[in-house]
């Protein structure tokens, strides 16, 4: 295979969609498995719809899916600008040479000119195509719409026969010309149209592979026609299949989070959603369904990218991301859930760096029972504040037996007289007092779980003991045997 070089190529009008996200991923595997390009293009010449907040998130989206681009904005290469707004030179020229070779012409028909023929089309049960009729103006008829003061669009003057596009993925697909319109490639006010600009950008930045969504398979023979009117190389298509929600419709917002920055922002992991798009449409061999990023470039092709919708599962994509939140490095991943836990108001900012190495223990004490960051917060919170309620099935189960607030105040004893406070020896008290007690060890470790916590689950009670600390445990066991007593007796 020549040099391979790949584009992801974003419209700058929102942030970066999931669907866009994987697009990116699928172009960087096959850029790194191939020790390609990765190329990052901005196609901003939507300039009503642009902007530069938009621009912003996708590039700090990129970067925080850890998709590092060789070429592109903030880190120039051979063939920029990487910023289509800035790239008009090119377009006016090539589109001066098509007038010049009589491939395109310009059009003077007006918007409400064309809305009247289209429906007039319909109307007589055509398609509502644009009838050409500017194709074969004399120059005595473009000097008199110009003195009307008409402003021209260029179009693509489509010729007879068909158009077949190659593609790696789903093979030969061929379309009838007759369907295709004299397409606009250069609007009035002289800038291009994404089905123009798009080709000469990658022809200019020497494209080899167009990795896409399938949606845009339906411009692909214009695109193909513009290729051919220029005189450019063909480069390689795959259009990926289409995403869609469990319903098999449109992924929307009514399904949840769309953009890697709602994702970011509600506790993902940026190796969680990269690991889930990889497999959204592209099937590994085998039947691991964590797969390292190392190997997912090894074994990355779009050979084995699938011609079907991917289905989008959430469910799915949390269970990796929790599987991530266990897995990884401990620090990190403190690192990482500090700033959910200062935002549910449990934590100082900044947070003191003597305070580290206690909120890291109880990271390290929830991560296993929860799958986002967002829940980490939820589940540390007794940590760092005091218990205001008890869980009522909770309460129900344990907190109604007869005796069970002089048992919290036994227990509470054994603690307190402890000569060391450590999730050991508060075990070992627990054990003796329950085989003194001739009763089940789960009649003292439930409500106490309960009295300090608030909650029924959790990690190990005697883990949770020693990361509250024997005061804090004493007054919450305390304050528990007095609520027992005064809501429950």
């Amino acid at each position: 295979m020549s040099k391979v070089r790949v584009r992801f190529a974003p419209s700058p009008t929102g942030s970066l969609h999931i669907g866009g996200a994987r697009t990116a991923l699928f172009n960087w595997l096959f850029a790194r498995h191939h020790g390609g390009t990765f190329v990052l293009r901005i196609d901003d010449t939507d300039t009503e719809r642009s902007t530069d907040v938009s621009y912003r998130e996708i590039l700090a989206a990129m970067r925080w899916l850890g998709l590092d681009w060789d070429e592109g904005p903030e880190k120039g290469g051979p063939y920029g600008p990487y910023l289509q707004s800035q790239r008009m030179e090119f377009y006016r020229r090539e589109a001066a040479r098509l007038l010049n070779e009589g491939k395109a012409y310009l059009c003077y028909c007006t918007v409400e000119e064309l809305a009247a023929r289209r429906k007039i089309a319909q109307a007589e049960g055509r398609p509502p195509m644009y009838d050409r009729r500017c194709r074969y103006l004399t120059p005595e008829d473009r000097t008199r719409l110009e003195k009307e003061g008409r402003q021209p669009v260029i179009r693509l003057a489509i010729p007879a026969g068909t158009t077949t596009v190659n593609d790696i993925i789903r093979g030969e697909v061929t379309f009838d010309n007759d369907t295709i319109d004299d397409f606009i490639i250069v609007k009035s006010n002289g800038m291009p149209t994404y089905n123009f600009a798009t080709v000469v950008d990658d022809h200019f930045m020497k494209i080899s592979h167009i990795i896409r969504a399938e949606e845009h398979l339906s411009n692909t023979p214009k695109q193909i026609l513009v290729y051919k009117a220029l005189g450019y190389e063909l480069p390689a298509f795959a259009h990926v299949p289409m995403i869609l929600a469990p319903d098999r419709s449109k992924l929307s917002k009514r399904h949840g989070a769309t953009s890697v920055e709602e994702y970011r922002d509600e506790g993902y992991l940026p190796e969680a959603i990269i690991n889930y798009l990889a497999l959204l449409g592209w099937s590994p061999e085998g039947e691991e369904e964590i797969i390292p990023l190392e190997k997912m470039i090894a074994a990355f092709s779009l050979e084995r990218v699938s011609k079907n919708a991917a289905i989008y599962d959430t469910k799915k994509l949390t269970w990796i991301n929790g599987h991530y939140l266990r897995e990884g490095d401990l620090d990190r991943i403190t690192r990482l859930a500090i700033p959910f836990l200062q935002a549910k108001g449990l934590l100082p900012e900044p947070l003191p760096e003597k305070n580290y190495n206690h909120v890291k223990a109880v990271v390290a004490a929830v991560r296993d029972r929860v799958k986002t960051l967002a829940e980490v917060a939820d589940a540390a919170s007794y940590f760092f504040t005091e218990v205001t309620s008890y869980d009522e099935k909770g309460v129900r189960k344990y907190f109604s037996k007869p005796g069970v607030a002089d048992l919290l105040d036994e227990a509470r004893e054994e603690l307190a007289s402890l000569p060391q406070f450590t999730a050991a020896t508060a075990e070992e008290a627990y054990r003796t007092l329950a085989e003194r007690k001739e009763i089940n060890t789960g009649q003292l470790f439930h409500p106490t779980r309960l009295a300090v916590t608030g909650r029924t689950m959790g990690p190990g009670l005697f883990e949770i003991l020693e990361l509250l600390g024997r005061e804090t445990v004493l007054t919450r066991m305390s304050r528990a045997a007095k609520w027992i007593r005064e809501n429950l007796t």
